[in-house]
């Protein structure tokens, strides 16, 4: 535990990747096998299900630390993070634990379900005990289900590569699917023998830049295949060994949520790998993404449901053919087995995704004008001749999106970040005009600079009219301009309106309050029936 809590140490403690990387390097390098394969699960973003009530670990930390609920209150609003907060107020550790991570993991904080009430409280006070700060603090983030650092998967890929000498793309793979920790795993996980991989595991999922200039940059358009970009969920289709899998680019196996799905691909080869984008998708077109909504939220899928939402797999690309990696054959070559392998189904629920013809680069720029009205994001463009990779490569794949919806609004209430940002208010709820009053509109957390968000820290603090809660309510004062990818309406809003992936887009300081967008004009961007 102490291996791992100072590893997490030095990862918070640096944005430099190289650094993050040689952490990374010397853990795995001495860590026992147990420990590792706990350390991979948490680093790559699995965590278990919370076990304790967040109220219940407060409260218990509350008596351990001889303090009133009021104080624990105000720390817990000036440091914003839970975890931190308790591991500062406990009683000063007599010791350091040396037991390693897979035991407190498997002995201690998965043996809590098994516990009443009364057992978990000592457990935990017992755990708290044992532990130093630095210990106590991942602990704290491991029980209350927000252990997070600052390290991707594709990071964690790398450095297991350099500490193993195994290829990053066969660790890659390793990691896609479902697997267990344990020290046979990892041994497993590690061994230069690639002839061992999971027959439902899929393949990591290659990923595009957004384009981020002119698409004429690129070279002669005859060079790219075009597709549209399909607002979905990205899936894997596998066909193996007489099994059928539908994996999502979250790793989330969702093969019964979509049996229409399922049934065109039990219909493939054996040994065929299939990528594309899952979608509502009736009348040969895609419909909106809410509807799918409609779909995931279901326990039970009966006859009305599937009649009303349809779904299809848009089928992009080939990644197993007849049970050989094809991931390193060029573009056009898989393009063309994919169009066998589509065609023998003969299935609408699997369908090929079309290429966009256009003459020229200024051509497709007035066809990708249709976009919102196809329901599609915009272009995919890729490189004829390009290998499929692992992860986000610049140069073969980008997306050349539609520029996003736009809407003037106020910002109403604002609460504290968290982690490196837990003293600052950085999450804001913004408003716009309905009948003279400010409605909530929107949430969004991403888009200003580091001393714009301290300006903005300022405001709130000085500009305070109310609180509830963490939450502050502000003076109506300052005006964003948000951008978002989809706008839906929604029984669940106090607007009536939904948006999808809101951001702040720029701060509107040349603004009143009495120039942001009205509800009305919001109303307007909804897609037409």
């Amino acid at each position: 535990m102490k291996a791992f809590a100072d590893l997490y140490a030095a990862l918070d403690a640096t944005n430099k990747t190289n650094e993050k990387i040689e952490a990374l390097v010397a853990y795995f390098r001495s860590a026992p096998p147990e420990d590792a394969a706990w350390a991979i699960h948490f680093l790559i973003g699995r965590r278990p299900k919370r076990l304790i009530e967040s109220r219940k670990i407060w409260r218990w930390a509350i008596e351990e630390a001889g303090i009133p609920d009021w104080l624990f209150g105000e720390c817990y609003e000036a440091v914003g993070d839970v975890a931190e907060t308790i591991a500062l107020l406990l009683p000063a550790p007599g010791s350091s634990s040396g037991k390693p991570l897979h035991y407190w993991v498997e002995q201690r904080l998965l043996a809590l379900r098994a516990l009443d009430e009364a057992e978990q409280r000592d457990s935990l006070v017992w755990a708290w005990r044992e532990m130093d700060d630095a210990q106590r603090f991942v602990w704290n983030k491991l029980i209350t289900g927000e252990f997070r650092v600052g390290v991707s998967q594709n990071l964690v890929t790398r450095a297991l590569g350099e500490a193993s000498g195994v290829d990053p793309a066969v660790i890659a793979h390793r990691l896609m699917g479902d697997w267990q920790p344990g020290a046979d795993f990892v041994r497993q996980f590690l061994s230069p023998d690639t002839s061992d991989a999971d027959i439902s595991r899929p393949y990591p999922f290659c990923l595009a830049h957004p384009l981020d200039g002119n698409a004429g940059d690129l070279g002669p358009i005859a060079e790219w295949q075009v597709e549209w970009k399909w607002d979905g969920i990205r899936s894997q289709a596998i066909r193996r060994q007489g099994r059928t899998f539908l994996w999502s680019r979250g790793e989330e196996l969702i093969t019964d949520r979509f049996p229409e799905i399922e049934a065109a691909i039990t219909r493939l080869g054996d040994g065929t790998v299939i990528d594309g984008e899952t979608l509502p998708w009736k009348d040969g077109a895609p419909q909106p993404f809410a509807q799918l909504q409609r779909r995931i939220g279901r326990k039970k899928l009966g006859p009305k449901i599937l009649s009303d939402v349809p779904v299809a797999l848009l089928a992009f690309d080939l990644l197993e053919f007849e049970g050989i990696d094809v991931r390193e054959q060029p573009l056009e070559w898989r393009r063309a087995r994919l169009e066998e392998v589509i065609a023998r189904v003969a299935s609408p629920a699997l369908t090929l995704s079309p290429k966009v013809e256009a003459p020229s680069w200024a051509e497709l720029a007035k066809i990708r004008e249709e976009a919102r009205t196809r329901g599609v994001e915009g272009f995919m463009l890729k490189r004829y001749g390009s290998p499929y990779r692992v992860g986000r490569r610049r140069g073969d794949w980008w997306k050349w999106k539609i520029d996003p919806y736009s809407v003037d609004a106020v910002l109403i209430y604002a609460q504290r970040g968290s982690g490196r940002r837990a003293s600052l208010y950085t999450d804001y709820t913004f408003g716009i005009w309905d009948d003279g009053k400010l409605v909530p509109f929107a949430k969004a957390y991403s888009g200003l600079s580091d001393e714009e968000i301290r300006q903005v820290d300022f405001f709130v603090r000085h500009n305070t009219v109310d609180r509830f809660g963490p939450v502050r309510v502000v003076k109506p004062e300052l005006v964003f301009e948000l951008a978002f990818e989809g706008i839906q309406l929604s029984g669940r809003h106090k607007s009536g309106i939904a948006v999808r992936f809101p951001r702040m887009a720029r701060w509107r300081t040349d603004k009143k309050p009495e120039d942001a967008d009205t509800l009305e004009t919001v109303k307007a961007l909804l897609p037409k029936a």
